[in-house]
């Protein structure tokens, strides 16, 4: 069980690496979390620094979730013995906790939706694409992020029980699926509240640089 500790370790240090918080001190001289909403992630980054950071910050965090699970693709391949579906699903566990939780930011990061989006795609393309293009036709209709967030992380486990096939390691992806969908609805519970109350943000690209 070594090879799993140890890529549990890489895939939380992966994930703590917080681009919104290196590049809004790079390219706009503050720390994200102190605008906005406070979270280091791509929709503050969007409202408090402009177009052109919340795609980098996009990027570099969906790739967060890549580069992980394609380690521990290859942690499968180097320990023969090891549970290579195992190896993957703890990798993506760890890699957006560590987003969420990033040691070296004093544990306060983002909501690990852009670095879930490069888990799920990289787990099964089918899945992740169905998520994706599912949560963006309900933020552009209601102009809230949360709620395509949400409403994916919620549809991710019920996948999981349709779409048995596209698994780039073969495993029972159940369990893995609701740990992830209520990280993110945790992540989530202010906007909950907020939604339940009718004061949730919305977002406008029109107005940002």
């Amino acid at each position: 069980m070594i090879e799993c500790a140890i890529m549990a370790i890489i895939a939380y240090l992966i994930g703590s690496i917080n681009f919104s918080v290196i590049l809004s001190k790079k390219m706009a001289g503050f720390d994200v979390r102190d605008k906005g909403s406070g979270n280091a992630g791509t929709t503050n980054m969007l409202r408090s620094v402009g177009k052109k950071a919340a795609a980098i910050t996009l990027i570099c965090d969906i790739l967060k979730g890549v580069v992980s699970i394609l380690i521990a693709i290859a942690f499968g391949k180097i320990f023969k013995d090891a549970n290579s579906a195992l190896l993957v699903q703890i990798a993506g566990v760890a890699v957006i906790l560590g987003h969420t939780f990033p040691i070296f930011f004093k544990f306060k990061g983002g909501k690990g939706v852009a670095t879930s989006l490069g888990v799920l795609i990289m787990s099964n393309w089918q899945i992740g694409l169905i998520c994706l293009v599912f949560a963006l036709i309900l933020i552009l209709l209601t102009q809230m992020v949360s709620v395509g967030s949400i409403a994916a992380a919620v549809l991710y486990p019920v996948l999981t029980l349709f779409i048995p096939q596209n698994y780039i390691v073969p495993g029972n992806y159940l369990i893995y699926s609701i740990i992830l969908a209520i990280i993110i609805i945790f992540n989530h519970r202010e906007n909950v509240k907020r939604l339940l109350s009718g004061t949730e943000n919305r977002i406008s690209f029109k107005n940002t640089k």
